[in-house]
């Protein structure tokens, strides 16, 4: 009997292999470990830095698409927070509407000669000053309101796409002991975003299968109740796990390591925030790059003392391979020249609104902007 359903098996597979249903092995390329968290974030950090260096609409355009070939090239299909790309886009264009709606309703300060419409002003007791309800709407108030607004809304889209892009997960597996209670704070609120979208999406499409509305009003209401209980049971889950693994648990260590800790991080922080405004004022110039690397340097040594109080172990930790190093590289190029072209041209990246100028787009700030798409070609794409 033993010889009669071995071979049976044979030929069952023999028959599956000829008919080529047999999987095939997955390529070597295709098993590698996927990029680092932090390079993702770095990349799409510095392209938010190089969006904060300009307000012109033709470069702040090409940032919001190369990061939305990014995401769609490089991103996870079956992960829930790759999906919150879209949803922070909603945000930043809801951004921008709010922006363009308070300069036509509460005024802006910015002088114009071109009036568009004039509204029925709201007179203000004099302690008011400064502010009006109505009046005069502007072309030029509403050109700058949709710059400043554009730029807003490409920081948070740039955020977006570090959300859809990097696992939290393994994030937090990466920071350093110190920063593991903040780490994981960090990391659930960052969660709830693509978590809720992701329910909101499921429920939205459990309703249209059972033919019930999922828009309007009604569907809201409707839908609102199972995603506030779904985000209950995944707090209680979350701290029961947490409980469970010992979170808060600290060891012990020297009084003196305490103190060196706690002095080395405030005094980096101090450094750090003195080095950043000696940056960005002209009176700083010179003391504030060496301020701010004395700073880091002292907040990362506070940081390593600090993970003594932290006992925990990682496994498999991820590596920062020529890969992350390509990725967090190219964004950083992006925000390195965007920086020295709002220095060196700033009237190419700043284009003025009083009086009202076509906005051209700069060459070579354009061809540094495309260098940010290289993680589309060193990240090898999921199969399908």
């Amino acid at each position: 009997m033993g010889r009669v359903l071995a071979a049976g098996s044979r030929a069952a597979g023999a028959a599956f292999r000829k008919r080529g249903r047999v999987t095939a092995p997955v390529p070597r390329q295709q098993r590698r470990s996927p990029v680092h968290p932090g390079a993702w974030w770095l990349w799409s950090l510095s392209l938010g830095v190089a969006a904060s260096r300009t307000t012109n609409p033709l470069v702040l355009g090409l940032l919001i698409t190369v990061t939305g070939y990014v995401v769609a090239a490089c991103r996870s299909r079956s992960a829930p927070w790759s999906r919150s790309y879209g949803a922070f886009a909603r945000l930043g264009l809801a951004v921008l509407v709010v922006r363009l709606a308070f300069t036509v309703f509460l005024g802006s300060p910015v002088p114009g000669a071109h009036t568009l419409v004039t509204l029925p002003e709201i007179p203000l007791p004099h302690w008011a000053q400064g502010i009006r309800l109505g009046g005069k709407v502007t072309a030029e108030a509403l050109v700058f309101a949709l710059y400043d607004g554009l730029r807003i809304a490409t920081l948070l889209i740039c955020v977006g796409a570090a959300n859809a892009l990097a696992n939290p997960a393994r994030l937090l597996k990466s920071l350093p002991g110190a920063l593991y209670e903040l780490g994981v704070a960090v990391v659930v609120a960052l969660t709830f975003a693509p978590h809720l979208v992701a329910d909101v999406q499921r429920l939205r499409a459990a309703r249209r299968l059972r033919g019930r509305p999922d828009s309007g009003l009604r569907g809201l209401l409707q839908v609102a109740l199972p995603v506030l209980e779904g985000a209950l049971e995944r707090s209680v889950a979350l701290a029961a796990a947490m409980d469970a693994r010992g979170y808060g648990r600290s060891a012990d260590v020297p009084a003196r390591v305490r103190r060196t800790t706690a002095a080395l991080t405030l005094g980096g922080l101090l450094g750090v925030c003195t080095g950043l405004y000696g940056l960005l004022t002209t009176e700083g110039g010179g003391y504030g790059l060496p301020v701010l690397l004395a700073g880091v340097a002292a907040a990362l040594a506070g940081l390593r003392l600090g993970g003594r109080r932290s006992p925990r172990t990682r496994y498999r930790p991820d590596p920062w391979d020529a890969r992350a190093w390509l990725v967090s590289g190219a964004g950083a190029a992006v925000a390195a020249l965007l920086t020295l072209a709002s220095v060196r041209d700033p009237a190419a990246l700043q284009p003025g609104v009083v009086p009202l100028v076509s906005p051209t787009l700069p060459l070579w700030p354009a061809a540094a902007v495309l260098l940010g798409l290289l993680p589309a070609l060193v990240v090898p794409k999921e199969p399908s």
